[in-house]
């Protein structure tokens, strides 16, 4: 490969990465996309649009959530800069969590698609019955 093809290849790569393409194996997009639409992921978003709120608020509003799941995807969101962590300091320990301006802009695109599915939840539930069916009449 020339010297001239190989940077041409970099600074596509380069180029890629600026704007990211989640298609890409080594592109951090991935991640990304991975901390906001994993299951806890969205609903945390979801739920900070309502504001601020501490730890324990999330864990009863989301149910089914785990402490250490919660935690842990509080801190990938926050890694990511969708969230921030307000430590108050008193005794006891005070903490809250809100969206960042950026977290705010991710978490109304959530919004968006929590509304449309539960708008259609109706017809979806009708089409999983549907595969159900046949994938029983199928293993028959």
């Amino acid at each position: 490969m020339s010297r001239r093809s190989k940077e041409s290849q970099e600074d596509s790569l380069t180029q890629k990465f600026r704007r990211g393409d989640v298609l890409t194996k080594e592109c951090p997009s991935r991640g990304v996309l991975q901390d906001v639409t994993s299951r806890w992921g969205v609903l945390i978003l979801f739920s900070l649009l309502g504001g601020t709120h501490r730890f324990s608020e999330l864990r009863k509003k989301i149910t089914g959530v785990s402490e250490k799941m919660l935690s842990q995807t509080l801190q990938a969101l926050e890694n990511d800069g969708f969230v921030k962590r307000i430590a108050h300091p008193v005794i006891p320990p005070h903490v809250e969590y809100q969206l960042t301006e950026t977290g705010v802009e991710v978490a109304r695109r959530v919004e968006e698609l929590v509304n449309w599915i539960e708008i259609n939840i109706g017809d979806i539930v009708v089409a999983q019955n549907q595969y159900d069916e046949r994938k029983a009449g199928n293993g028959r």
